[in-house]
């Protein structure tokens, strides 16, 4: 298993070519095979941005979807639209932070409503696999990426959002039943990427902390009849299922959590503290990227639930401002990190990627490169190497 001293959790900034492209392509005005020549273009420009900046792990950017949970929506049948059109999660979706407005626009374009739509849709139907979810992501950086690269992932248990009672259960009696498949289906996919040697695949996972922490948001749970700390356990027991049978000799495991990044705003606050004990030993992960680049993801301390030999990312640079940290501080703060977890077992990264939406959050391409070279030249100083 490589360390990857410097990582990165997975989208980078769309240009704008991308983005019109990607409009065009919904309003029917471009063709598969044209938007496919775009997408093609803008991962080589950002695979060079990476390597200009000695990452010593690559991503496509996630330019092949519209938004982190992009993929496998569109690769299963059984989601349909929605009957009223509102969104489907069932808790309304309170975002918080400075740039509140960039949500609050009319959508400008196909591309955005297109984007909105993947999260207007239900459960309706069996869901079953209509082909390979990230195979041309995989095969397109086999071929070009510069270096060991990664593929993202979405847990299975985000999509239980688009469970809804009086639809979903015509087919599946209860959201557990529904996540069956869902598991089934992603670890397949996983199996696949496994089998073509993909380097490092990490999958997104962001509930623990999205929705299990954050005072308020438990309490809407346990209105709603859900017990929070059930759904941790139901949530751990999918994120392992899923890497059930794998073989992963030649293959890095990581799971990332946050909360929240839209626009460069946030939805959840609260520490790791409620989740630590139960969730940090027991996930079958080699990674855990975490957030930790604000006090709402609260202190070290929870860490110390991490066993030895399982590598924690800490997540301490921004992606939601364009404001340089410090390094003197940052090596600081994995020096206070390492008070729980041994140096050897950290590696630093941003909390988030920078675009996990496909407009993105509120910085520039150049803020997004400088940000980059920052954390490439803080591992080395932290560990002496980035890898």
């Amino acid at each position: 298993m490589t360390m990857y001293r410097a990582d990165q959790v997975g989208s980078y900034l769309r240009p704008p070519q991308l983005v019109q492209a990607r409009a065009r392509f919904q309003r029917g005005e471009l063709s598969p095979e044209a938007l496919r020549q775009v997408e093609d273009q803008a991962i080589l420009d950002v695979l060079q941005l990476q390597r200009q900046a000695g990452m010593p792990i690559y991503t496509d950017g996630e330019y092949r979807r519209g938004g982190w949970t992009g993929g496998l929506p569109q690769a299963v049948e059984g989601f349909v639209p929605s009957p009223d059109g509102a969104l489907t999660a069932p808790i309304a979706m309170r975002w918080r932070g400075e740039h509140l407005d960039l949500l609050r626009r009319p959508a400008a374009s196909a591309t955005a409503e297109a984007e909105r739509s993947v999260f207007t849709t239900v459960i309706g139907g069996e869901l079953r696999p209509l082909g390979r979810i990230y195979a041309a992501d995989s095969a397109f950086l086999q071929q070009h990426a510069p270096g060991p690269f990664k593929i993202t992932v979405t847990s299975p248990t985000w999509y239980l959002r688009q469970y809804r009672p009086g639809i979903s259960d015509a087919v599946y009696p209860t959201p557990a039943d529904a996540l069956q498949d869902l598991q089934e289906i992603t670890r397949t996919e996983l199996q696949a990427l496994v089998d073509e040697n993909v380097p490092y695949v990490q999958v997104d996972s962001i509930r623990y902390v999205f929705d299990f922490t954050d005072e308020q948001r438990r309490q809407e749970w346990q209105a709603m009849g859900v017990d929070p700390d059930q759904a941790v356990a139901q949530t751990l027991a999918a994120d392992n299922a899923i890497l059930d049978g794998l073989k992963r000799e030649d293959v890095t495991v990581g799971l990332h959590m946050c909360r929240g990044n839209n626009r460069s705003n946030y939805f959840a606050e609260g520490g790791y503290d409620r989740i630590a004990e139960r969730v940090f030993p027991s996930l079958k992960y080699d990674r855990l990227l975490l957030e930790y680049d604000t006090e709402r993801a609260g202190g070290f301390e929870p860490l110390r639930f991490v066993p030895r030999g399982k590598t924690v990312v800490l997540g301490l640079i921004s992606t939601k401002t364009p404001r340089l940290e410090s390094q003197d501080q940052l090596l600081q703060r994995i020096e206070e990190a390492s008070k729980y977890v041994p140096l050897e077992d950290l590696a630093l990264s941003p909390q988030c990627g920078f675009a996990s939406v496909l407009q993105g959050n509120a910085i520039s391409w150049d803020d997004q490169r400088r940000k980059l070279e920052l954390l490439v030249d803080t591992a080395r100083k932290a560990w002496g190497t980035v890898a």
